[in-house]
């Protein structure tokens, strides 16, 4: 079953329409930026903004720091800074904030997109979490 996925997924135009799919239909937040030291937020999908508040439009250009505020975990903000700048995998937990400045939970998990051995994108998969 997977060669027949990946013989299909072969088709650029196939492989993009099964990625859109997957991502505007997903429960859990799916946020990738770009691989800048800036990280530079080039897509949120449909399920940012029910966790956010954050309409896809409005993100577009900035960081994920905006959904840090006083009370999110700085450790764990270090640990994905450290993640980042060795291209590794992170998944972490912290208080991050809504558009309304509500606080919430989010777990998450951060991965590269790799071409080789480079990262072109990092993609997040978030979703609302109920202990810290």
């Amino acid at each position: 079953m997977a060669a027949t996925l990946e013989k299909a997924l072969q088709d650029a135009q196939v492989g993009l329409k099964v990625l859109q799919v997957l991502t505007e239909n997903s429960y859990d937040s799916i946020l990738v930026t770009d691989a800048t030291k800036d990280a530079k937020i080039i897509y949120a999908n449909k399920a940012f903004k029910t966790l956010t508040g954050y309409d896809p439009s409005e993100v577009i250009g900035k960081t994920p720091r905006i959904l840090q505020g006083p009370a999110t975990d700085r450790q764990v903000i270090a640990r994905l800074a450290d993640a980042l700048k060795n291209e590794g995998r992170f998944e972490g937990k912290a208080i991050n904030y809504r558009k309304d400045g509500a606080p919430f939970i989010m777990h998450w998990r951060v991965l590269p997109a790799k071409i080789g051995s480079r990262t072109k994108v990092w993609v997040a998969v978030q979703r609302e979490g109920f202990e810290i």
